[in-house]
């Protein structure tokens, strides 16, 4: 069995050394910045460069997780004939969901968001990242090994990489259509990982909306208490 390495404290590398008055003013500056983010459907043909996406993935990689085993994978579709497989998988799997799958009151749910059995943003966008959770590892002897508090690992990640994009000037769309195991042959991933997420990527096009229910998020009251 591979051994594990030892525990090895070093000094807190890149400290921030704020005043109280600059932590407050970053504190703001952010939450002002992630209040712009925006859920797009609607994509422009502008592309996008790949050097942006590694760098946006590489940012969700710096992610905590558990035992900092890192479960995670990012499979970034560029292909358009391989978006067009991909939205077409997708697409049936949301067709059997908007048909009954779903019951009656989840689609009550998603009416005021606009969505349908439609996703022309699989193809539209230049970008297509597919997020893979990595339910165990493999060591490269073939040894299997437990990854620890997997979902709530890429769930974090996975944060990461959207404000990224954001940062970037991009937007993004996160779609999981359900179920996604026709994702794991379609990008050569192994069994041992599962996809949790699909997640369109470029600019948007000069007619792009968005829900005008998705502005109205809850206030701080209800999302925060203090003890």
């Amino acid at each position: 069995m591979t051994q594990p390495p030892k525990y090895t404290p070093i000094p807190l590398p890149d400290r921030f050394e704020y005043t109280d008055e600059e932590t407050r003013f970053h504190a703001l500056s952010f939450m002002n910045f992630m209040r712009k983010r925006h859920t797009v459907r609607d994509y422009s043909d502008r592309d996008v460069d790949r050097g942006v996406i590694e760098d946006c993935i590489a940012a969700a990689g710096t992610a905590p997780s558990g035992a900092n085993h890192q479960p995670w994978h990012f499979v970034a579709i560029r292909n358009p004939d391989m978006k067009a497989r991909v939205r077409a998988a997708a697409e049936s799997e949301e067709d059997a969901f908007y048909e009954g799958g779903a019951g009656a009151e989840w689609l009550a749910a998603l009416e005021p968001i606009g969505t349908d059995k439609h996703k022309p943003h699989l193809t539209d966008a230049p970008w297509l990242i597919v997020v893979f959770a990595e339910r165990y590892g493999m060591r490269e002897d073939g040894e299997k090994f437990k990854n620890y508090y997997v979902p709530e690992s890429v769930g974090i990640a996975t944060g990461f990489l959207l404000a990224a994009l954001h940062h970037a000037g991009l937007v993004s769309l996160t779609h999981t259509p359900n179920p996604m195991k026709f994702l794991n042959d379609m990008c050569g991933r192994p069994s041992s990982e599962k996809a949790t997420m699909i997640i369109a990527v470029g600019h948007p096009s000069d007619t792009a909306t968005v829900p005008e229910i998705a502005k109205h998020k809850k206030p701080l009251s209800q999302i925060m208490t203090v003890l």
